[in-house]
């Protein structure tokens, strides 16, 4: 069984041809990468995932249902949650009200509660805020929760999005470029993190990053994309000495990196 499986998934924007008939599948329990130059079409096979894009072609499958272009709400609902490339948090609002936000979509109560405040509101609140908290406390950012989003350092805004994403119980995580920005020392304490929320919280992941020592230090299985097509798939033995991977994207110089 795949947890997540994509099947000829071809995504065309007008004559441009984004990616092209794309298929991998990845394991429960796993920790997956997807790797390529910029432009090769990662971060498109993230939004096809979750429902930002419908494919041209090819279909989606999430824990054996088809979630081929269904919005992204439903694919939340579905148990797949995300980062983004480029930061989108609630920038005033403060860290523990980011994920407080992600956390209160399973509030089940009415208009009228919560406007007289009732205790049954109270008390959702109260359990919405301690486990907004304990999402916090898993990144390191408890002592942050009463800061604007907008005044954490850039890698601090990588961690709450994490945070934020964990708050919607999902059983794949997609995380694109959790890493970016992060000199190397900050990069591998990021990827102990992803490892320590893995088995936490046993995730399946799936991670789009350029840093080749928190790749090869994660990822049990590696795909490599290249102008929109699938260059490769193996480990992260096979991939570091892959000809045509060293040729479009590590370059013929490439040192290898030490993995699992």
């Amino acid at each position: 069984m795949s947890m997540l499986e994509l099947t000829g998934v071809t995504k065309k924007f007008g004559g441009i041809v984004a990616c092209k008939d794309i298929s991998f599948s990845v394991a429960p329990g796993q920790v997956a990468g997807l790797i390529g130059p910029n432009g090769a079409g990662k971060t498109t096979v993230f939004n096809l995932i979750t429902g930002v894009y419908a494919p041209t072609a090819g279909s989606i499958t999430f824990a054996d249902q088809d979630i081929t272009a269904i919005r992204p709400d439903k694919v939340v609902a579905h148990g797949i949650a995300r980062t983004f490339q480029n930061i989108r948090l609630f920038r005033n609002l403060t860290v523990l009200d980011n994920v407080r936000i992600a956390v209160d979509k399973e509030v089940d109560y009415a208009l009228g509660e919560a406007l007289v405040r009732s205790p049954r509101v109270k008390n959702l609140e109260q359990e919405i805020c301690a486990l907004a908290m304990e999402r916090l406390e898993e990144v390191g950012l408890a002592d942050k929760a009463d800061v604007r989003a907008d005044s954490l350092p850039y890698g601090l805004q990588r961690k709450l999005e994490i945070a934020r994403a964990l708050a919607l119980r999902p059983r794949l995580l997609l995380l694109d470029e959790p890493a970016a920005g992060m000199n190397p020392e900050e990069s591998l304490e990021l990827a102990g993190l992803v490892r320590t929320l893995h088995a936490r919280h046993d995730l399946t992941i799936l991670l789009i990053e350029h840093h080749m020592d928190v790749v090869m230090e994660l990822c049990e299985r590696i795909f490599v994309l290249d102008f929109g097509v699938k260059l490769a798939e193996g480990t992260a033995e096979e991939i570091q000495t892959n000809p045509d991977v060293l040729r479009a994207y590590l370059g013929e110089g490439y040192k290898r990196v030490r993995s699992q």
